[in-house]
């Protein structure tokens, strides 16, 4: 009998449940905390054992609406957004767009051999420079109906975007929320090392660029060979026929709706590099394009409406998705282990070469990454011990920050971050169908990973 893949939420609340049974085996643990520059860091020799607290049958029911609670700012961003989109594609300017895009790929051997390299590598810039992470949702709206368009499938569709700016955060080298905090907490000078971290990077997108190229050209060939295949074919019928617009022409109004969302974008990236935009502005921000984007193509108050309702509709199971994910880290949490599975780990990353040391610091913080997701989180949790612990092994610090870093590229394949399973919801596409496909290239980053932490231990990078 052939096995079936259990459902996201199913999936997710089986995590759910076990971590809450690991709750009554797993001893709760405490570092203390002090202030510094604004910012609480833990003290690396104040570890000490408190009294645990086990998630119980209750705790575990009311997890996930506390996940819902603590998820608030962007659950209303992904409902915003699905609104905004949905009066977006109503006035059909995205639809002609792609039209027109999927006839340029059609005829030009140029347009063919560079989308995917320009657009991965333009979303890994926004995500090694001003940490584009839950900004890249809006685009899945856009990247997988293109995708399918031009004969790729919906995981390539999600990969352009997502697994760009997810490569870009984790590889760095300009970003604010990982890089910016973790040299500010390790004492290092922020942003300093910025040749290394370029190197980095670079190998990081091209690796993810080819695997896209290799991987989009096995599927146009052979569209059997997806895992969303099925799912593909049923989208693939919504799609406008191609050969029935084939004069076709982009009319002034969808070029003005199209320049109003250039600019909103524009604006996007803007505010979070100029101004510390987050999630409240940006979400403002495309209601305000909605809006304009409604008078602009004419669409009625009702019309107007209706379009967006539709849109937040269709976004209510992404939310729900993104509350339980948030509820592994609330269950966690509240039972006082994340501190005591740090405390233990840390013992292992001793070693006999700076090079096996900074590996380890590589592998551990993969594993923590797993239950704490924010870059900036992450960085105020493990660097006050990581930085000293990297002194005792021989390893410099800036080369614990960029295993701290690296660790992150594990992101897209792990279902408690939100922002994955959130993604993944969006583009229907079953967390474990987008496993066994992320595997191969989450054993390449890996391997990748490895290697990259090699010359700096060699060079004492500093």
């Amino acid at each position: 009998m052939r096995l079936r893949m259990p459902n996201t939420f199913v999936l997710l609340f089986a995590i759910l449940a076990l971590i809450a049974l690991a709750t009554w085996f797993v001893p709760g643990g405490k570092y203390d905390t002090h202030l510094v520059d604004g910012r609480q860091l833990v003290d690396p020799a104040s570890f000490h054992y408190v009294d645990s607290n086990p998630q119980g049958l209750v705790a575990l029911l009311k997890a996930p609406i506390r996940g819902f609670v603590e998820s608030a700012q962007i659950i209303g961003f992904v409902l915003f957004v699905g609104g905004a989109f949905a009066v977006l594609q109503r006035t059909e300017a995205i639809d002609t767009a792609i039209r027109s895009i999927a006839r340029a790929h059609t005829r030009s051997q140029l347009v063919r051999t560079l989308l995917i390299p320009v657009f991965v590598t333009l979303f890994s810039l926004g995500g090694a420079t001003f940490g584009m992470n839950e900004e890249v949702i809006p685009f899945i709206l856009i990247f997988v109906p293109l995708a399918l368009a031009l004969g790729y499938d919906t995981v390539t569709g999600v990969s352009i975007p997502f697994l760009g700016s997810q490569v870009g955060f984790g590889a760095a080298f300009l970003n604010p929320f990982n890089v910016g905090i973790a040299q500010g907490i390790a004492g290092v000078p922020v942003f300093s090392g910025m040749g290394y971290r370029l190197v980095v990077w670079a190998s990081a997108t091209l690796v993810t660029v080819l695997f896209l190229m290799w991987y989009a050209a096995r599927v146009k060939r052979n569209p059997a060979l997806s895992p969303t295949y099925v799912l593909d074919q049923t989208r693939r019928q919504e799609l406008p026929d191609l050969s029935a617009h084939e004069h076709e022409r982009m009319t002034g109004r969808h070029g003005a709706v199209l320049a109003i969302f250039a600019l909103t974008l524009g604006a996007m990236v803007v505010g979070v590099v100029q101004y510390g935009w987050f999630i409240d502005e940006i979400a403002a921000l495309f209601l305000a394009m909605a809006i304009v984007v409604g008078l602009v193509g004419r669409l009625g108050a009702d019309d107007w409406v209706a379009s967006f309702m539709q849109g937040v509709k269709d976004l209510a199971p992404t939310a729900l998705v993104i509350a339980i994910a948030r509820a592994t880290m609330v269950i966690a949490r509240d039972a006082h282990i994340i501190d005591t599975m740090l405390h233990e780990l840390m013992p292992l990353v001793q070693s006999s070469h700076p090079v096996f040391a900074a590996q380890k610091m590589y592998l551990i913080q993969s594993v923590i990454n797993f239950f704490i997701h924010s870059g900036s989180g992450q960085a105020a949790l493990t660097m006050p011990i990581m930085a000293p612990l990297a002194d005792l092994v021989g390893v410099s610090r800036q080369t614990a920050i960029l295993a701290f870093q690296l660790g992150e590229l594990s992101t897209p394949m792990i279902p408690t971050s939100g922002i994955t399973v959130g993604v993944l919801a969006l583009a229907r596409i079953p967390w474990l169908t987008w496993a066994k496909w992320m595997i191969l290239l989450q054993l390449i980053y890996l391997v990748l990973s490895l290697l990259l932490l090699v010359p700096p231990c060699l060079m004492n990078w500093q």
